[in-house]
């Protein structure tokens, strides 16, 4: 079960919204170190403490993120920055 899952739907072809989710990554992966790769049209990440993946279809992207014990209380906030971070991708 995830501790985060979180949709957005998305109106891009399919290509477009990968890269978007590619260039989150890669932003994600430089701030808190993180190791990412794509299987198919879902991006698998984690480091220790936590670990998810960001699966896109035609439509929606949909996260699934599950957090340690020590980065369970940083919830919210980390909800709050996942939203922030698709809303900027998405809705540009």
């Amino acid at each position: 079960m995830a501790d985060i899952d979180f949709r957005r739907r998305h109106a891009l072809p399919l290509k477009d919204a990968k890269a978007r989710v590619e260039r989150i990554a890669e932003h994600i992966a430089g701030r808190f170190d993180l190791d990412y790769g794509w299987r198919g049209n879902t991006l698998a990440f984690s480091r220790s403490g936590v670990e998810g993946e960001i699966t896109v279809t035609a439509k929606e992207v949909h996260v699934l993120v599950r957090l340690g014990f020590l980065l369970f209380a940083l919830r919210p906030a980390i909800e709050r920055e996942i939203e922030r971070t698709f809303v900027e991708q998405f809705e540009s």
